[in-house]
């Protein structure tokens, strides 16, 4: 399962997520950092991304328009990239289980899952 982290969230984490999330990106790597986010909802479905993001804005999408892509919801305040990194790589079996095995079209993780 590949990410595409939001520019919400830091392009520096994503060399750390290759070993649990190989092929893993974020917007600003892939040229996007000027997309839409119906862009870059196109782009995730186009590549077999799963987008990440602390806005409401893909989860409200994927409500409308189904999945793919799936999206990972963190509602969690601005925190840093190592907070980031260590919720997304805690929570890797729940967010493989919800996205893959029960097929939801989003999952949200927050602090309080910790």
């Amino acid at each position: 399962m590949k990410l595409l982290l939001d520019e919400n969230l830091s392009r520096r984490i994503v060399p750390f997520l290759q070993t649990d999330f190989p092929g893993s990106s974020q917007v600003v790597l892939l040229k996007l950092e000027s997309a839409s986010d119906s862009e870059i909802w196109q782009y995730a479905k186009d590549n077999g991304f799963v987008i990440v993001s602390r806005d409401s804005d893909f989860q409200e999408r994927s409500l409308v328009a189904g999945h793919p892509p799936q999206i990972v919801w963190l509602k969690i305040p601005n925190r840093s990239k190592t907070f980031v990194l260590n919720l997304l790589l805690e929570h890797r079996v729940e967010i493989e289980q919800a996205l893959t095995e029960q097929n939801l079209a989003c999952v949200e993780i927050s602090s309080r899952n910790r």
